[in-house]
């Protein structure tokens, strides 16, 4: 084996390796908010009515453009690390460029959402909850923890996608050097993922 040759092989295994430990990582996310969806699961077979009537004051239209904003921001991460293995950097760079606008949306969403919630007295240890039955106190202590807690990843995806995209302007990232980008995008569908998973649960049970 040609010195050229070794060099190719160790960074084909970085790359794998790379790639395995994001695996890795997911999956240890997918457990963490399994356990949760678990916790939901459980609570609502208990309280299904106060579930329900809990879930009729959350805003269905803001929770509804919100999917479709994670669904396409999902599609144009993808398109993204495509046009960097055709070589295409300039399309690359725009089409994560607009991942983070949508990013960015979501979270201006979701801060008018709570700010709604909160106006009307609808926040954990307040006593307007305080006074409601217990299977809405507990419906609404898991809405502000399960969308609080993805409202972080979706807050840590944007700052890794940041820097991929200054990687990319900078050419640490290449056609032929993506797996980093490849990486953040799989992070960016997790995220989607377990919006699509929140958005029914808690938008459309009523």
């Amino acid at each position: 084996m040609t010195h050229s040759e070794n060099a190719v092989y160790h960074v084909h295994r970085d790359d794998v390796g790379a790639k395995m430990g994001m695996w890795l990582f997911l999956f240890t996310e997918v457990l963490l908010f399994g356990g949760m969806f678990l916790i939901y699961a459980v609570y609502r077979y208990q309280f299904p009515d106060q579930f329900r009537v809990a879930a009729m004051e959350l805003n269905t239209g803001i929770g509804t453009l919100n999917t479709v904003i994670l669904l396409t921001s999902s599609l144009t991460v993808a398109l993204s690390i495509a046009a960097m293995q055709k070589k295409n950097k300039f399309l690359s760079i725009l089409l994560l460029s607009i991942t983070i606008l949508f990013a960015l949306m979501f979270m201006v969403n979701k801060y008018f959402e709570w700010s709604a919630k909160f106006s009307h007295g609808i926040y954990p240890g307040s006593e307007e909850l305080l006074n409601r039955p217990d299977g809405q106190i507990l419906f609404y202590g898991l809405y502000y923890v399960m969308t609080g807690l993805h409202g972080l990843h979706v807050i840590i995806g944007v700052i890794i996608l940041i820097f991929m995209l200054v990687f990319i302007i900078r050419n640490k990232i290449t056609f032929n050097n993506y797996v980093k980008l490849e990486n953040s995008g799989l992070y960016w569908h997790l995220v989607d993922l377990i919006w699509i998973f929140l958005f029914p649960l808690f938008y459309l049970i009523q």
